[in-house]
């Protein structure tokens, strides 16, 4: 069975240097990019049953955002907010150096996306005022397609203060197995999975230190995730991200939870109405996020991909 590559890139935050970790599976010299950027207390190996599907087309790309998984935690935790992971996202595409790029991103790496598109496409209207075709071009970094896993512009208020009930919080467990219980009750969210695929879930959220298993995240996102509890805030963020997404020119596929909190019917049927790119599936008995692990999920990936 394929494993990836973990590599490291160096990024900056105003407090200085932070290595980012970034999985890769397929070709390295495939110029055909697919980045795979995870939700918000997750990390990149969240993906690996997409990777595998993907990566005989594809150099897929799965970065661990700073604060989770074996990327450096942030020395300040005010910066654990979404420009900052802008920044390194565009750090490792400096590296990656894609042809193409497509993208799926899960609840937060969803909004790490639409805020991507806004900076890019902002660039290119920069490039068209100048009439300078000596000035970079951005091809490369321009989004070919786009997955929204379970994520809009507008966000419920009631799924961040649900959110904020239990990110940060410190859960230790004395087995591997305690762990994955605890991930069956209380990420059933997360939809229906098999024993094997609960123990994957598990295995991709959670690290063994000394005798215990415990969070793979720097507990300290917290601080920053509850500042979207202002809701003055979280509008002006909201205004932001619908111009962003209906700026953007590419197919999209939004992923949503049948029962999802997070990502409204409502707020699926208006970005319908205001993208004419977007197509929708739901899947059923899931709420936020699919896990993206059942075949048929995989498949969906796939199809729109290579479509």
């Amino acid at each position: 069975m394929q494993s990836p590559r973990l590599n490291f890139v160096n990024c900056m935050s105003p407090a200085g240097i932070h290595r980012m970790a970034y999985r890769e599976w397929g070709d390295p010299a495939n110029g055909r990019v697919l980045l795979c950027v995870h939700g918000l207390s997750r990390n990149g190996n969240d993906f690996d049953e997409v990777a595998r599907a993907m990566s005989k087309e594809y150099r897929v790309v799965c970065p661990d955002i700073a604060g989770r998984g074996a990327s450096d935690f942030l020395t300040n935790p005010a910066s654990y907010v979404v420009p900052q992971y802008v920044s390194d996202i565009t750090t490792l595409l400096a590296r990656l150096q894609p042809q193409s790029l497509d993208w799926l991103g899960t609840s937060m790496g969803g909004l790490i996306a639409l805020a991507f598109s806004a900076v890019v496409g902002a660039k290119h209207a920069a490039i068209a005022a100048a009439g300078n075709s000596a000035l970079p071009k951005t091809t490369g970094l321009s989004l070919g397609k786009l997955i929204l896993n379970d994520v809009g512009p507008a966000i419920e208020l009631a799924s961040i203060e649900r959110i904020a009930g239990y990110v940060g919080l410190p859960l230790q467990f004395d087995s591997f197995e305690a762990a994955v219980n605890h991930m069956k009750t209380n990420a059933a969210s997360f939809g229906p999975l098999s024993d094997e695929q609960w123990a994957a879930f598990t295995k991709a959220a959670m690290v063994q230190k000394g005798q215990v298993w415990t969070q793979h995240y720097d507990l300290a996102i917290a601080q920053a995730f509850a500042s979207l509890k202002d809701e003055k805030m979280l509008k002006a963020g909201e205004a932001m991200l619908w111009r962003a997404f209906e700026a953007l020119q590419c197919p999209i596929l939004l992923i949503r939870g049948e029962r999802s909190d997070l990502l409204s019917k409502t707020t699926a049927e208006q970005m319908q109405a205001r993208n004419k790119h977007l197509q929708m599936i739901e899947i059923p008995e899931t709420g936020h996020a699919p896990s993206l692990l059942p075949q048929p999920q995989v498949q969906a990936v796939r199809q729109f991909l290579l479509s």
